[in-house]
């Protein structure tokens, strides 16, 4: 497909000088064979020093490779002018700066740099590119308001309207839900994910996000902590244990189950629940967090949701606590656990 972004034998780095002054390139991510393809959403995760941004940055061309090729629609990344680049290729960094007095709809408008010519006049087709932009991330109604007085969630949508403008074919975008509110990061994804469908375009994000990439992405390249960058549906790396082998911590382990994190305690107890759907699931999280295995019958401890919801704390001893809320039977079990 000439309309993807590939990268064929990539080695990605940074360059560094040893004490003797000779430079040197220290390298992340080695030997890579990557295909992003048009009217897909690829996300690019892995944990902190895994080469996330090394990698974007190299794809883009604001990092040269340490070695391999990288190809936007087709032609060499390294080969390609400025200008003609900025025809295949659009970046969405986290930076949050722009030229005072900017209107969102001026600030996309710069999007239009590349087809308007040595002196940026704006022609009627330049100025209908930038109106299509905006009502693609749904930012119409923000066109007039000062870039600088919008909201996380509206200058990411303002950014990615002016990489819309640029009629490109490959979006490339570095923690574009970075600093966001939980639903402003699952609206921006789902934008990216419909971007990518309705207009035919190639999109690789890079995101901290993983519960919310796992369930939104097309693809997903998975850069672990042994350098290794693991590429597939995110079925895929989940079945594999790809997802877990990357983020697994001490503190922290991956359900493939749910595709979700729980948090790792060392289990003082077992517990054992009566409950109708809605509560259980929330008694057998707080139970987890207390430190406490959920089992079958006989346990530590049992907890039984009375009919007017209060949940009731019996010991195997016999002592029972009635807790009206969540936060009381919490408190009881800590006050249980110092006993």
């Amino acid at each position: 497909m000439t309309e993807a972004l590939t990268a064929h034998g990539l080695s990605v780095g940074h360059r560094t000088r040893t004490a003797w002054g000779r430079a040197v390139h220290r390298v992340v991510l080695a030997d890579l064979r990557l295909t992003a393809r048009p009217a897909e959403l690829t996300v690019l995760l892995g944990p902190n020093g895994s080469g996330k941004s090394t990698l974007l940055r190299t794809l883009c061309g604001l990092l040269p490779p340490v070695a391999g090729t990288v190809r936007i629609a087709g032609a060499d990344l390294a080969a390609q002018s400025p200008a003609a680049l900025s025809r295949r290729l659009a970046v969405v960094l986290t930076d949050r700066t722009a030229p005072a007095l900017l209107s969102a709809r001026e600030l996309v408008a710069l999007g239009r740099h590349p087809h308007t010519g040595f002196l940026g006049r704006l022609r009627p087709a330049d100025l209908a590119a930038v109106d299509r932009a905006l009502r693609a991330v749904d930012a119409g109604h923000l066109a007039h308001r000062p870039a600088t007085e919008l909201s996380d969630g509206e200058w990411q949508r303002v950014l990615i309207a002016r990489a819309l403008a640029q009629e490109p074919r490959v979006i490339l975008l570095d923690e574009p839900t970075a600093f966001l509110d939980a639903p402003s990061r699952a609206a921006v994804t789902v934008l990216l994910r419909e971007l990518a469908h309705e207009h035919g375009l190639t999109v690789v994000a890079s995101t901290h996000d993983v519960e919310l990439a796992l369930r939104l992405a097309d693809v997903v390249w998975l850069a672990d902590r042994e350098g290794r960058l693991r590429t597939g549906a995110p079925e895929d790396l989940i079945h594999s244990g790809a997802v877990a082998a990357a983020f697994d911590t001490e503190h922290l382990a991956f359900d493939p189950g749910t595709a979700s994190f729980a948090l790792r305690r060392p289990s003082r107890g077992t517990a054992s629940v009566d409950a109708p759907p809605p509560l259980r699931p929330l008694l057998e999280r707080l139970l987890a967090r207390e430190g406490l295995t959920v089992a079958p019958g006989p346990t530590d401890i049992h907890i039984t949701a009375a009919d007017d919801d209060t949940l009731l704390l019996s010991r195997k001893d016999g002592g029972t606590v009635r807790a009206p809320t969540f936060e009381d039977l919490a408190r009881a079990l800590r006050t249980d656990k110092e006993e």
